[in-house]
């Protein structure tokens, strides 16, 4: 018997952590000698007050649902895929790679070349901490965070010394194709005779990754495979006892894992930039894992934790510009958010727990 509804498990205690995350942030604006109601107030108005803030909030939370939901599959294989932000700084070379070596004329041909190019390379990046893990037994915490450092040095040297136009100063590959640039949310709305989020780099890929997390969810508790790697990361001797490989598991967990993450690359660099630049991903791949940890690693809590720390990124930037609170508040504030729905997940659950069981006991 479950110690308290799965509602409440996935709703009430990341709710109840948030709170607590908050409650503590506003003792640290109160002790900078700052007002945490108008903080709150400016981060509201300027993530979610006008089209201009969801614009953007969007356009954050679309890079955290890729990587979130990297993060969530390897976790239902039982492995901790700390590798994103190397995964989707290599799908951004890919995307870049299939952009410029065909005359694109249209985006609609464009973006599922792009994500094809971008899934690869994100794959291919996660594939060999994925072998390693299966067969030589390397662990994956370790060689994938060793791998997000060898792909900043690799798209470094690339973009340095292959891509980088000739003239060029910037280490930044050339611009896209006109015709290969993806539609912003303002232009889908002014085809509607709508006025939204002017010069906001929130664009298309916002909806591929909402189909992503649909995708995700019919894998995971839908498809033989799904079940494989529940059973696998549930238990591995109970897996190998009902004839799943291990190894097998292992890679194909981690190849989608690392497409996910390198799928970023098509909001951050095909979307906005239009070019692959360096530190495109900008932390995104360790938000992830912020973001699935909060969301319970369920598609539907990754796009509600996503949508948060989008409002946090968004919600910060205003607070910074409009106030003389310090932009590094906002680190803190997401890393309270971490620590209360991450490591200090049991100090709610167990109280939440000893209630719910009390009720029950009550209603016995």
């Amino acid at each position: 018997m479950e110690r308290m509804p799965k509602w409440a498990d996935v709703i009430l205690t990341p709710l109840i952590s948030l709170v607590l995350a908050f409650a503590i942030s506003a003792l640290v604006i109160l002790a900078i000698g700052e007002s945490p109601t108008e903080a709150l107030k400016v981060m509201v108005e300027g993530a979610l007050g006008s089209s201009y803030g969801w614009g953007f909030t969007l356009y954050y939370a679309t890079n955290f649902i890729f990587t979130g939901l990297a993060v969530t599959v390897a976790y239902h294989a039982g492995l901790f895929n700390i590798g994103g932000e190397g995964q989707a700084a290599m799908g951004g070379l890919g995307v870049a790679l299939v952009l410029l070596a065909v005359p694109w004329p249209h985006w609609a041909l464009a973006l599922p070349a792009a994500m094809v190019g971008a899934a690869v390379f994100g794959a291919l990046w996660a594939l060999i901490p994925a072998w390693l893990q299966a067969k030589r037994g390397s662990h994956i915490v370790i060689t994938t965070i060793m791998f997000n450092f060898i792909a900043a040095a690799l798209l470094n040297y690339v973009l340095v010394n292959l891509l980088r136009p000739v003239g060029s100063m910037d280490p930044a590959s050339a611009r896209f194709p006109e015709a290969a640039h993806l539609p912003k949310l303002t232009d889908m709305a002014l085809a509607f005779g709508m006025q939204w989020g002017k010069n906001t780099p929130a664009n298309v890929t916002f909806f591929v990754a909402v189909i992503a997390c649909l995708l995700v969810w019919l894998l995971i508790w839908r498809s033989r495979l799904g079940y494989e790697i529940r059973a696998f990361g549930k238990s591995e001797r109970g897996a190998v006892y009902a004839g799943i490989s291990p190894v097998r598991i292992t890679v194909i967990a981690m190849l989608i894992s690392g497409a996910l993450a390198g799928l970023m690359a098509i909001n951050n660099v095909m979307g906005e930039a239009e070019r692959l630049v360096l530190n495109a991903v900008e932390g995104a791949g360790f938000i992830g894992i912020a973001v699935a940890l909060m969301g319970r690693n369920h598609p539907f809590g990754v796009l509600l934790a996503a949508l948060l720390f989008g409002f946090l990124y968004q919600g910060g930037g205003e607070l910074a510009l409009w106030t003389s609170v310090p932009r590094e508040l906002i680190v803190v504030i997401q890393a309270l958010v971490i620590l209360f729905t991450g490591a200090l997940d049991n100090m709610v659950r167990m109280p939440l727990e000893r209630i719910f069981m009390a009720l029950r006991k009550g209603r016995a």
